[in-house]
């Protein structure tokens, strides 16, 4: 049988932006965003189009309008702001714009000397159609005034509708002359007004609605603008001795606060198991006082919704939340689906995991690394509804306990389709909740968990050092199609990496990439350490940190020589005082001669914060360059003077032209430049950048 044509979709509809995946995902916006819309809008022949679109949250039946304008060649543009933390959905209508065609026509016959009486009273019908059942009010009455005097017989305009059979005696008025001229009744229905109200009262007897209805995921603003500090817990007491608390936590909130971090992120906190502890420094025979690895969650204490007992209770464990709200932190924990020989769920879901032909539960691999001290789970087993369910419950739970972000361990090592789910599922509940996906791995998994609906993801930034790669990698992360749905998180480390350049390039190579990470993206993160310039590997050519907190307590030294605490500081204050620096697909690269040098910047669209970063990326050498600042961009004239700041140093300067020369030293490696104010010499007034926030 031949496909049923749907004859009623008169107009085409298609390449609608943003769209991913023929809806099958969201695009992410933030609460009060603009999410401009593009489509290629067309029907046959030379009638006039009118386009709108459709949006409203999931929660509301109801759709709202936002009228489209078209921009060319058959494309249409349009936006709308959503105003509250939740997924929306949007689509595109179209239809004839019959009355904007009637206009066009009628104005082209009149100007060609043609008879127009016909098309007058079509056009009389219009208005009437429109007038009585759509508007109402004044507006109503402004239509049937335009109605009188293009009918010219107020009896026949009366009557709102006018039916066909009203042609002869309309006609006949027209002809006698005995109210209105030919030419008074052409200038009202010309009249801009009346296309005014038209417009607003639209006639859609062809409506088409594109087949897709899309979603987007509206997140609240810490999804794309924030700083993320990681500290453990159990090395908080600043003594090896002694296992760390809540308390201790409590007491280092003043620090992490005071450096102008916004999220403390914890490894996991829950009990840990005793059946193949790994020891110092991966160690396969451990001392009895060894705490373990946090990932290896579950003991006969409980498994990944209770707290590890030398921490403290789960009161206590509230107690710290509402204490870091007070400090102006959110507290984010770590989610890893994987659960030690002593978790509870081995004894009581033993269906959750791979037995193998022994009978023995596998533990987990990645040969030849062998991890004995924890089991994975198998998502496709007989019981995996009830598995689903429950890690969907864990999740739950410590929202309940005032946690509303979670960075999930090694998350493409389970089902993009459970992701998508469970995700879903928590918020619909939750729309605050955050999930960060610490995915180290394929890009093309990286960018299916992305859209499978993790808020933000970890990136390639740790082992991208120099100009090209930086250059390229970045340019696709805000600038292509990933920046509707990738949001990198930007970590320099992390207790499992300890990159070779922090190793080889000391305090410069940590000073490079704390600036990097700070204005690359508008979310970043560093692993307690970074800001002391910890780098001591564990041995040559490994990533890894030597005496790693993964497998024992550690004090640490917070105002150790040489730390870079300062520079964190005025990093985190210049990101909140900047507006550019709160957008992440905003980056753009700019011209530097020097090849060590990489040059950069974000604007608002309005151009009343600028913000552009020169950084030397050899932590071993000085270098000069010429800095090749966009004027044109910018809205500042070739010959325009314009004043800068240095945020990092508080100098300033008059410059002329877009080009720079600038030097930067292995202990001053960066500049970040503030621009301030110019004069326009071709408009003869000062422009002044808006005030710094506070």
């Amino acid at each position: 049988m031949p496909e049923r044509i749907d004859a009623s979709r008169k107009v085409v509809i298609e390449h609608v932006y943003p769209e991913l995946d023929c809806g099958r995902y969201a695009v992410k916006r933030e609460v009060g965003d603009t999410v401009s819309v593009e489509a290629d809008i067309f029907k046959e022949g030379h009638d006039a189009l009118s386009a709108a679109i459709w949006y409203r949250p999931e929660d509301d039946e109801t759709w709202r309008e936002s009228r489209m304008k078209f921009w060319d060649n058959d494309r249409w543009r349009g936006s709308f702001t959503p105003d509250r933390n939740c997924r929306w959905y949007f689509t595109v209508v179209a239809w004839t714009d019959v009355f904007g065609t009637w206009q066009s026509d009628l104005r082209k016959k009149y100007d060609a000397g043609q008879e127009v009486l016909l098309e007058l009273f079509e056009g009389a019908q219009l208005i009437a159609s429109a007038a009585a059942p759509l508007a109402d009010g004044p507006d109503r009455a402004r239509m049937m005034e335009y109605l009188a005097e293009v009918v010219g017989d107020e009896k026949l305009a009366s009557g709102g509708l006018i039916p066909t059979s009203a042609w002869e005696t309309f006609r006949d008025d027209v002809e006698s002359g005995s109210h209105l001229t030919v030419a008074e009744r052409v200038a009202a229905a010309l009249d801009p007004g009346l296309l005014e109200l038209m417009e607003r009262y639209p006639l859609r007897e062809d409506l088409t609605r594109y087949e897709h209805v899309l979603p987007v995921q509206v997140d609240r603003v810490a999804a794309r603008f924030a700083a993320w500090y990681e500290l453990f817990p159990r090395s908080m007491s600043d003594d090896e001795s002694r296992h760390g608390t809540f308390d201790d936590v409590i007491a280092k909130l003043p620090y992490v606060r005071d450096m102008g971090f916004d999220v403390l992120y914890f490894p996991p906190i829950h009990p840990i198991g005793f059946k193949f502890r790994k020891g110092k420094n991966n160690t396969l025979n451990p001392g009895p006082d060894e705490p373990g690895v946090p990932y290896a969650v579950g003991s006969d204490a409980g498994g990944h919704k209770d707290v590890h007992p030398d921490l403290g209770t789960l009161e206590d464990f509230r107690r710290l939340v509402e204490a870091a709200r007070e400090h102006g932190l959110e507290i984010a924990l770590d989610f890893a689906i994987q659960v030690s020989p002593d978790h509870p769920y081995a004894k009581e879901h033993p269906g959750w995991f791979y037995i193998r032909p022994d009978g023995t539960i596998m533990y987990a691999e990645n040969p030849p690394k062998k991890y004995q001290d924890i089991y994975p789970l198998n998502f496709y087993g007989d019981d995996w509804e009830a598995q689903w369910a429950e890690w969907r419950d864990v999740i739950l739970h410590w929202v309940e306990q005032g946690v509303n972000i979670f960075r999930v361990d090694n998350p493409h090592t389970k089902p993009v389709q459970f992701w998508q789910w469970m995700i879903r599922e928590v918020q619909q509940q939750h729309p605050q909740v955050i999930f960060l996906s610490e995915a180290f791995t394929r890009p093309k998994m990286m960018r299916a968990l992305a859209k499978a609906g993790f808020t933000q993801g970890y990136t390639y930034f740790t082992w991208r050092n120099f100009k090209g790669e930086l250059t390229e990698y970045f340019t696709e992360l805000t600038q292509g199609p990933m920046n509707e749905y990738f949001r990198g998180n930007l970590f320099p480390n992390t207790p499992d990496i300890n990159p070779e350049f922090l190793q080889r390039g000391g305090r410069p190579a940590h000073m490079i990439r704390a600036v990097l990470a700070t204005t690359l993206s508008s979310v970043y993160g560093i692993y307690s350490g970074f800001e002391l310039c910890e780098a001591t590997p564990l041995a040559p050519g490994k990533e890894e940190y030597l005496d790693s907190e993964k497998y024992q307590l550690k004090a640490w030294d917070w105002d150790r020589p040489g730390n870079i605490r300062p520079l964190i500081t005025r990093l985190n204050e210049i990101r909140r005082q900047n507006r550019a620096l709160h957008g992440y697909d905003n980056l753009r690269f700019y011209p530097a001669d020097n090849d060590n040098v990489l040059f950069y910047g974000k604007m608002t669209p309005d151009r009343t914060s600028m913000v552009f970063v020169a950084v030397n990326l050899d932590p071993f050498a000085g270098h000069e360059t010429m800095l090749h600042f966009p004027l044109p961009d910018m809205g500042i004239g070739w010959h325009d003077p314009w004043e800068v700041e240095e945020l990092l140093t508080g100098q300033r300067f008059f410059w002329h032209g877009g080009s720079q020369s600038l030097r930067l030293e292995p202990d001053a490696p960066a500049r970040i430049f503030r621009i301030r104010a110019w004069r326009s010499s071709e408009h003869g007034f000062d422009y002044f950048m808006e005030p710094t926030i506070v």
